[in-house]
C-alpha cells in the first residue's frame, strides 16, 4: 500500500484498500461465528471512539488549533486504557517507524523541541559522541550512539513534517535504480561487477544520476 501511495497509483491503492477491507470483513465474520462481535459492532466502536476523542467536534469543547486537538486525543485515550502513552506503540514495528511514532506521541503532550535549532544541536551532539566512542574503539557504546544519531535524525524529520520511513524508501529505490544501471553497463561489456574497478562503477553511478535529471 505504501508503494502505491508513493507512486500516486490510485488504481493499485484502491486494490490494497480492498485487501485491508477484506481482512476486516473476514475477521468480523469469524468473530460473529463464535458469538463475539460482528461488522456493525466494529463500526459502532470506531464511531464511539471518534466521538469521544473529538469533543471539539461533537461537544462544547473549544480548541486553539491542531496541537490542542492532538493533546486532547492523547489525554482522552489515556483515560480510556489507563496505561503509559508510549505503550500504545507496538514493539513489532520496524525501528524507524517505531521511533517516529513514539516521538509523535510524546510531542502531542508537549514533549517536543521549541525550535529547529534545538533539533539540529541534538544531532550535532550525538554525532560528536559517536565519533568519540569510535576513537575510543568502544564498539558497544558506538552502536548505542549510532542509534541515538538515527533517533535524532528521525526526530528532525518529524519536526519538519517529513515521513522518515517514506524518505528512506525513496533513497533505497534510488540506490537500487542507479546500481542496476551500473550492472547493466557491466553486462553490455560482458563483465561481472566484481571485474569492474571502483572508478568504473563511480563513473556509471554519476551517469545514472545525470539521466535522472534529464
Amino acid at each position: 500500500m505504501i508503494e502505491a501511495i508513493n507512486n500516486h497509483d490510485d488504481e493499485e491503492f484502491s486494490k490494497e484498500l480492498g485487501d485491508v477491507f477484506l481482512h476486516v470483513i473476514m475477521h468480523s465474520v469469524m468473530a460473529e461465528e463464535r458469538g463475539a462481535f460482528n461488522n456493525i459492532d466494529v463500526l459502532k466502536k470506531i464511531k464511539e471512539k471518534l466521538v469521544y476523542r473529538q469533543p471539539h467536534v461533537f461537544a462544547a469543547v473549544h480548541v486553539n488549533g491542531e496541537k490542542d486537538v492532538m493533546r486532547n486525543w492523547e489525554n482522552l485515550k489515556m483515560k480510556e486504557v489507563r496505561t503509559y502513552i508510549l505503550e500504545g506503540v507496538p514493539q513489532h514495528l520496524p525501528a524507524l517507524i517505531r521511533a517516529e511514532r513514539m516521538q509523535f506521541k510524546a510531542s502531542k503532550v508537549g514533549f517536543d523541541w521549541d525550535n529547529r535549532e534545538g533539533v539540529w544541536d541534538k544531532i550535532r551532539e550525538e554525532l560528536e559522541e559517536f565519533k568519540q566512542e569510535l576513537d575510543n574503539n568502544n564498539k558497544e557504546k558506538a552502536a548505542q550512539e549510532l542509534g541515538d544519531i538515527i533517533f535524532a535524525i528521525v526526530n528532525a524529520a518529524r519536526f519538519e513534517g517529513i515521513e522518515p520511513e517514506a524518505a528512506l524508501q525513496l533513497t533505497n529505490n534510488k540506490f537500487k535504480k542507479r546500481f542496476m544501471f551500473i550492472e547493466l553497463q557491466a553486462r553490455k561489456q560482458n563483465k561481472m561487477l566484481s571485474d569492474m574497478t571502483l572508478e568504473e562503477m563511480d563513473k556509471y553511478w554519476d551517469e545514472a544520476k545525470e539521466l535522472e535529471n534529464k
